[in-house]
């Protein structure tokens, strides 16, 4: 693929915590600017680790370190992760990192990405993403902030007290899940689906209060989760399912800095920026798998054929999702056949 932008030149970064500005008699000195980015992951985790930090400092570097960007992990500024998207509208972080299915309902478009077996590649998915947040929801949805970056997790999958290879072997277990659909596909295993936030699954697993939980591969070792479960299910082909996140930032704080540290800024985000975040989380399956196996845990891989059973359970969630879209004024249909004829294209 080709771009005008470098992959790692890719960092967005904004909350004008200070600026200091000299003027010379000949113009103006350089302006430097102090941006809060609020997340709701351990510091150690991949996610900061492999991705946020990794554009934190190409940015202050791209900026001559006229842009600083202090990093805030677990949730240290206050407020719970479903509330991180408001706190970019309004000004409490300047950039924050987020699910977009923690506030279920408000970002319909976005959903499509999030529908079962959607998926088969997390870079191919981020792709598409970004092409369709540009085309369809970046004056919609997303209309009260600017976002920087846009992108998936690898495969979805289940991590289970009890191990989980069919549809009928969730049933009756409290399971937690990322996003209203991902609840809508437990309800229809008979599973009782439980929605709690990624940092609150470890304590939710210790204490009894869930059985089991709906997260990708690469989150598992920094929450602990082959500590706390022994079964792994995950599925070939298509993924069973993806949430999808933004890298977003108070409007108003973009807006305000000078043309040129805007370019910084969009030099480091958009389709390929949002590409890199998908592939490195995606990459980072494989040496979280690792960790499992050589626990001892068991993994329960479900083959393309076996997955068709899940398939069928899961389709009417295709039907009432486009009933849903239509009943807003939104072609759900169109939005399902652009995305994947997107990431066709990427893979091809």
């Amino acid at each position: 693929m080709t771009t005008r932008r470098t992959l790692l030149g890719l960092v967005g970064g904004a909350a004008v915590a200070a600026m200091a500005t000299g003027f010379a008699a000949t113009g103006a000195m350089a302006q430097e600017v102090t941006l809060k980015l609020h997340q709701f992951l351990p510091p150690q985790a991949n996610v900061p680790k492999l991705i946020l930090d990794v554009w934190a400092d190409k940015v202050e570097a791209d900026s001559d370190g006229r842009i600083k960007i202090d990093r805030f992990p677990s949730m240290q500024l206050g407020g719970t992760p479903p509330e991180l998207l408001d706190q970019a509208i309004d000004g409490v972080a300047d950039i924050v990192w987020t699910v977009v299915g923690y506030t279920p309902g408000r970002f319909p478009r976005a959903e499509v990405f999030e529908l079962p077996f959607m998926i088969t590649d997390a870079r191919a998915g981020s792709s598409a993403m970004w092409q369709m947040f540009e085309t369809h929801m970046k004056d919609t949805e997303f209309k009260d902030v600017h976002i920087l970056a846009t992108w998936m997790h690898g495969p979805g999958m289940f991590h289970t007290s009890e191990p989980v290879e069919t549809p009928a072997d969730l049933e009756g277990l409290k399971i937690r899940g990322g996003s209203r659909l991902v609840n809508q596909l437990l309800e229809l295993t008979g599973a009782s689906p439980i929605g709690m936030p990624v940092p609150a699954i470890p304590e939710g697993l210790s204490k009894g209060v869930i059985d089991g939980t709906t997260i990708p591969w690469e989150v598992t070792p920094a929450l602990k989760i082959p500590e706390l479960v022994e079964n792994h299910t995950e599925f070939e082909g298509n993924a069973l399912y993806t949430l999808t996140f933004v890298l977003a930032m108070n409007k108003e704080v973009y807006e305000g800095l000078p043309e040129d540290l805007q370019a910084v800024l969009d030099e480091n985000s958009g389709l390929e920026f949002s590409i890199f975040a998908g592939g490195t989380q995606a990459d980072a399956d494989g040496p979280a798998r690792e960790l499992a196996l050589d626990m001892g845990n068991n993994i329960i891989t479900v083959s393309e054929e076996q997955a068709e059973e899940w398939r069928a359970v899961t389709n009417p969630i295709y039907e009432s999702w486009l009933a849903e879209m239509e009943a807003q004024g939104i072609d759900g249909q169109a939005l399902i056949d652009e995305a994947r004829a997107l990431m066709d294209a990427y893979e091809g």
